[in-house]
């Protein structure tokens, strides 16, 4: 294990910024206080170039090397939105914006990054440049992509792009990578099921959108079960089925909805094309018709295999060869990275929180313990990317 020494000593300030920005969560885009604290400690540090209003309300940092000119640029990316979740921990510094919470740790992510930018401004031990880049809307606006297409990459210059998200269940100190899909894509279908109404005691004098409804959410399960190789990942779950409004009428209309989850790109077509199949064909088979709306949303996250390697071998200096996992298994979550890796190589890890609750929970908090590894790791990472 090698921590930065500089990072290690000074972890304590770092765990301040991180818990000033948990008590003040903000949502998606929305997000003026967020984006101004990191653009300020990012002047503050002496970065050469602070750009704000990059996809709206991202923050881009530049820190030139002072190895010499020329060299080449990465990216190191945090993501700085919060959720829509009413906080549960108690601790003092808790939300003080009711509603909204820091619960998937995008707090953690960017103060271990402003750590990391803090130490390479100073030292400035590589050759090139580094952009930091502090993401909005990650938590469903697609922020990497509105950043992306408001210029990212090719304004700064980035020719290769990393990533990082703390894991509950995955120990402090440890780190986890893999070559190839290492989070899920995810989308979203929605099926209007139309029939014909009639009194609850005359049901043969109607089409029982119900009842047709019922038999498309289990046949909908066949797609995973029986349409998919079975070495392959797919998941399909229903989580929204509403229809009617008395309880002696048969409606006539019912609406079923859910997500997608899905590895590669074979799998999430064939999911597509098997729902608006099986539901056209169960609608007419109860004397009613359908139709999907079906929304891809975050593709799959696909790591660069050298970058992957090149990562864990980062990984392996920070937290030594047994702290890492090079060949985790993959998530079925999605991350909008993947739109940074589509447009770039690079590489997508994670990083240990611990026994905390999990993601998204309203007990969650980011375990300040991982923070000198998480910045260490970034550090590392430019000084290595970036050689002199």
């Amino acid at each position: 294990m090698l921590l930065v020494p500089d990072i290690a000593a000074r972890a304590a300030d770092i765990a301040d910024w991180r818990r000033t920005l948990h008590a003040m969560p903000e949502i998606l885009y929305d997000l003026p206080d967020t984006a101004a604290f990191v653009a300020d400690k990012l002047r503050g540090f002496g970065c050469d170039e602070v750009v704000t209003e990059i996809g709206r309300t991202g923050v881009v940092g530049i820190v030139e090397g002072r190895g010499g000119s020329g060299g080449r640029t990465i990216g190191l990316r945090a993501d700085m939105d919060a959720l829509p979740i009413a906080e549960e921990t108690g601790r003092p510094y808790a939300s003080r914006r009711p509603g909204a919470m820091h619960a998937c740790g995008h707090d953690g992510h960017m103060a271990m990054l402003l750590g990391a930018a803090r130490h390479l401004a100073e030292t400035r031990a590589f050759r090139g440049r580094v952009a930091l880049v502090f993401q909005p809307a990650e938590e469903g606006g697609a922020g990497a992509l509105a950043m992306i297409e408001d210029g990212l990459m090719e304004r700064f210059g980035i020719e290769a792009v990393y990533g990082m998200h703390n894991l509950p269940g995955l120990p402090v100190g440890r780190m986890a990578m893999r070559p190839g899909p290492i989070m899920a894509a995810t989308d979203e279908f929605e099926v209007t099921i139309r029939g014909r109404a009639s009194h609850a005691a005359l049901p043969h004098e109607g089409s029982d959108p119900i009842l047709a409804g019922a038999a498309l959410v289990q046949a909908l399960q066949q797609i995973p079960a029986r349409n998919v190789d079975p070495l392959d990942s797919l998941v399909l779950s229903v989580t929204k089925f509403h229809s009617g409004f008395a309880r002696n009428i048969i409606p006539d209309e019912a609406q079923i909805s859910g997500t997608v989850r899905s590895l590669t790109t074979a799998s999430r077509d064939l999911a597509q094309r098997r729902i608006g199949a099986i539901s056209d064909a169960i609608a007419a088979a109860h004397g009613a018709g359908a139709s999907v709306a079906y929304k891809r949303n975050y593709p799959v996250t696909v790591n660069d295999a050298r970058e992957a390697a090149f990562c864990a071998s980062v990984a392996a200096e920070v937290c030594g060869e047994a702290g890492v996992d090079a060949n985790a298994p993959p998530l079925m979550a999605a991350e909008d990275f993947s739109f940074m890796l589509e447009a770039r190589p690079g590489a997508f890890v994670f990083l240990g929180n611990g026994s905390t609750a999990g993601l998204h929970n309203p007990n969650y908090d980011f375990d300040d313990a991982a923070i000198p590894f998480g910045a260490s790791y970034w550090v590392r990472l430019t000084e290595r990317a970036l050689k002199a």
